[in-house]
């Protein structure tokens, strides 16, 4: 028996253009960009499809973009007969998950990851803080590395686990590079700085967790019977209450998305569906685990091979 889950990317897998090639093929894919523009007030089809990428890569930019692309690509394949037993987003990816749960509308969810960059932004403006990709080392040396730099002033810490030998960190800029640095002293193979604008999943976006709390306390949140695997708990969540408390930590908390891909392959999960730009995330399910079966569903002919394949499944 086939069990799926959609799989969502995060910050980091934007690009200008993306999802216009669905538009261009399908009419009724503009929806999407015609409810976000309308939700948001501006232009953000056009920023997607036009950038400059400069702008694109804004938190409160790039969150909506990402949600946007993602939807389309999770309403396209469950029109098609793919349903999901499971979602699970990386990071912002979280809210794709949501939504294509069925725990928030489109419209809401665009809403809410707009608002959470501006919170994120005003906690840490852009250029201040930072994360890099450590590549080959353990997380205990690294966490080891990190609470020795930010004991010593400059903040940083372990922020994504996302397969073995990758884990990113985040935190002031002088603590990401700090914390590099010695990384590599002390055997890492490499140290990645990340195109994003802030410092995610650190306790510098504490500032943004009260005020994200009381956004999504203004939002109708629903149960699902499509249980969303939380980025804080490695766990399935089927409440909106919980998913609400659990959305706040997990500004300021690590992504354990090595854990919770295991988890979900421990509830029984087969097949994994990376909806949205890119192939990041269908990268890491491969290094966590070689045997799983993963499709990357990202343009119009990788989304057309998902489908086909699936009628066999």
């Amino acid at each position: 028996m086939t069990k799926i889950a959609f799989i969502f990317p995060g910050q980091g897998s934007q690009a200008v253009g993306m999802g216009s090639e669905l538009v261009h093929a399908n009419e009724g894919n503009k929806e999407f960009y015609d409810k976000a523009d309308k939700q948001l007030g501006f232009a953000l089809s056009k920023l997607m499809i036009e950038g400059p990428v400069e702008e694109l890569t804004y938190t409160y930019n790039a969150q909506p973009a990402l949600l946007t692309t993602s939807t389309m690509i999770s309403e396209i394949l469950q029109a098609a007969g793919l349903k999901p037993d499971y979602t699970i987003g990386h990071s912002l990816g979280e809210y794709s998950a949501l939504v294509a749960s069925g725990v928030m509308s489109f419209e809401d969810g665009v809403k809410i990851v707009h608002e959470r960059g501006l919170y994120m932004n005003e906690a840490v403006p852009a250029g201040e803080g930072a994360m890099a990709a450590i590549l080959g080392m353990q997380s205990e040396v690294l966490k080891e590395i990190t609470d020795l730099v930010t004991s010593q002033g400059d903040v940083v810490q372990l922020a994504n686990l996302n397969c073995p030998g990758q884990i990113v960190i985040s935190g002031t800029k002088q603590g990401v590079e700090k914390a590099s640095l010695q990384a590599k002293e002390a055997g890492a193979k490499r140290a990645i700085q990340l195109v994003v604008s802030g410092p995610f999943h650190s306790e510098l976006m504490r500032p943004a967790a009260s005020k994200l709390q009381d956004a999504l306390d203004q939002l109708d949140m629903h149960n699902t019977d499509v249980p969303v695997i939380s980025n804080v708990t490695a766990s399935p969540v089927i409440t909106s209450e919980e998913m609400k408390e659990l959305l706040v930590q997990q500004l300021y908390s690590p992504v354990r998305f090595e854990e919770s891909i295991r988890a979900l392959m421990e509830l029984g999960v087969n097949t994994f569906i990376e909806c949205g730009p890119g192939k990041v995330l269908s990268g890491l399910v491969k290094k966590i685990d070689r045997t799983a079966v993963i499709y990357a569903a990202y343009d119009l002919e990788s989304i057309d091979q998902v489908i086909a394949a699936s009628k066999e499944w």
